[in-house]
């Protein structure tokens, strides 16, 4: 089971604040440093001293780190355009040294970008698949040959289909809740498909309907990585977990029921539940990136029982 580090940088935090927690993920043994990409904090937090680029961000963190893998839970397709997004993905990664992978998803969260001016279209879903197409497309196109597209959406002619990642192939990551187009999406374009806060019974439902999905598009179910994101909160006791969860205005029975919070034996317990049902990497979404005593506290007593 691969434990990866994921943060919210819209509720709060500077790019000096991300790097430490970066740092910290690649000292204690965690497999990668994800962030959301979001503009515009959620719920009652202040999100001062406001928000960060993600790919600014990762771009920053290449240089920063050795080990880790760097990506993006997910990048919102309707803040860039895919041709330039294949760019600045690819320049990533050779700053990096091959270590980036993209998770890339529609877009959402219709506040944020009426706070920063981006537009909101109603057809999204059906820009994404053309974004996957391009992406995927512009990376694998040889060199010294151009790449064309034609679309409902966006048009390419004559593209050189550079710069090159530094990877052979960029894991490409899709994610989601929805029962038909995001398991056909994820098994023509994904290399790992992610559900988000999703409860074992509604992870075990959606990765049959992506393993189905790929089984139709001609690829083994077995191709993709199969992963979740959760909130974690864990404590040597209870009263330690309680503290935690109310440093992040939550309560531990909620955080136990939907997340992946208590002790570490029970945290163990519940990850090793999730294994069960085929999920091979869980993201652990950290809401309070200064306490980087949790996070050695997971490495310690998790993540060690789990390698």
């Amino acid at each position: 089971m691969d434990l990866r580090i994921f943060t919210e940088p819209q509720q709060g935090a500077t790019y000096d604040t991300l790097l430490t927690v970066a740092k910290a993920t690649e000292e204690l043994g965690f497999d990668a440093f994800f962030r959301s990409d979001h503009y515009l904090r959620m719920g009652s937090v202040d999100g001062l001293p406001g928000p960060t680029d993600a790919w600014i961000t990762l771009a920053g963190l290449a240089r920063e780190t050795k080990r880790i893998r760097l990506g993006t839970l997910m990048t919102a397709g309707t803040f860039r355009l895919p041709g330039v997004l294949a760019i600045q993905v690819a320049q990533v990664d050779q700053m990096s040294g091959g270590r980036v992978e993209l998770g890339l998803g529609a877009g959402w969260f219709e506040e944020e970008h009426k706070a920063y001016g981006i537009p909101f279209p109603k057809e999204k879903f059906a820009r994404l698949e053309e974004q996957l197409e391009i992406v995927t497309g512009l990376w694998s196109t040889d060199l010294g040959k151009t790449y064309d597209f034609h679309g409902t959406y966006y048009d390419l002619t004559d593209s050189p289909a550079l710069p090159k990642p530094a990877q052979e192939k960029i894991p490409v990551l899709v994610g989601g809740h929805g029962a038909t187009r995001t398991p056909r999406l994820a098994a023509k374009y994904a290399d790992e498909f992610n559900i988000p806060f999703a409860s074992i019974e509604d992870t075990e439902r959606q990765f049959g309907r992506v393993r189905a999905a790929a089984e139709e598009a001609g690829r083994s179910g077995d191709d993709l990585t199969y992963s979740n994101a959760l909130v974690v909160c864990v404590g040597r006791d209870d009263q330690e977990v309680a503290r935690r969860a109310e440093a992040i205005g939550r309560r531990p029975d909620e955080l136990k029921l939907n997340g992946l919070a208590g002790s570490p034996a029970e945290v163990v317990d519940k990850i090793g539940r999730y294994a069960e049902i085929g999920a091979s990497r869980i993201y652990l979404q950290i809401l309070d990136l200064d306490d980087l005593d949790h996070l050695e506290l997971i490495s310690s007593q998790v993540q060690s029982q789990l390698s």
